[in-house]
């Protein structure tokens, strides 16, 4: 039987961005989709037309919705999320959901101690704002250059903000940066599931919005458990390295771990 894969977006990009992904999978023999986060129309323009079909979503209700996918398929996917795709991709491995998972510069988790300045910055549009948690917010061409562009020339920054960014839901920002303060944290993983299936995390070390050094500490949350977590860090790389132009030797690397 064919394996699924389920690619998961994170803040500011449409499900769509990940089409060169999906294609890309099928040609090496898995059965790939790619389903928007709840509420999310179907394509780029109608996100951009219709802002508030998205807002007030948080970290469970999209964990759930993935969830609810996942349980619909005939066998357990690989799970591939970037960014708060990435943390929910974490989230959906420590339920015992999916078969193996790959987290690209995945969202800060609970437990994770780091803040960068970079960070903060790239989160500000949104965290500066407390009503933003009930709204859906749209990057800038310039913060979308900070948080994601940064490591790329910035015209190729500019047309990938032209093609793929959405307006997205505040509420996972503040759900993230508040869960060190919270028992019940929405952005709590299960890191100690030992039965789970193998997980990678790839962390590009220019990336201004999720920077390396949050997601060396999310791996080092893992432990010495059982199950398989490794760590892949690409050295030049920032927030858009699953859309920009060097996006194949980040795929390439995913295909070929999950063939190890």
């Amino acid at each position: 039987m064919t394996t699924p894969v389920v690619f998961i977006h994170g803040l500011w990009l449409h499900a769509s961005s990940w089409q060169p992904w999906s294609d890309l999978f099928a040609e090496r023999g898995y059965d790939p989709i790619a389903p928007g986060w709840p509420g999310e129309p179907e394509t780029v323009a109608a996100a951009r037309s219709n802002p508030e079909a998205v807002a007030g979503f948080g970290i469970d209700d999209v964990t759930n919705h993935y969830a609810a996918i996942i349980r619909g398929l005939p066998t357990p996917p690989v799970i591939i999320g970037h960014s708060f795709g990435g943390l929910i991709t974490q989230k959906l491995l420590g339920l015992g959901l999916g078969a193996a998972g790959i987290a690209i510069d995945p969202a800060q988790i609970k437990g994770v101690k780091p803040l960068p300045f970079a960070q903060l910055r790239s989160a500000f549009p949104v965290l500066s704002n407390p009503a933003n948690r009930r709204k859906a917010v749209s990057l800038t061409l310039p913060q979308f250059r900070y948080g994601f562009g940064n490591a790329i020339p910035a015209a190729e920054s500019d047309e990938l903000f032209e093609k793929w960014t959405i307006p997205s839901p505040g509420r996972p920002l503040f759900e993230g940066a508040l869960a060190n303060f919270q028992k019940d944290s929405a952005a709590a993983v299960n890191t100690g599931n030992t039965t789970r299936g193998p997980l990678l995390l790839i962390s590009g070390q220019q990336d201004h919005t999720v920077p390396d050094v949050v997601t060396r500490a999310a791996y080092k949350l893992y432990g010495d458990t059982a199950a398989t977590t490794d760590l892949k860090q690409f050295p030049d790389r920032g927030h858009s390295l699953t859309v920009d132009s060097g996006w194949r030797g980040v795929a390439d690397y995913a295909l070929e771990w999950l063939k190890r």
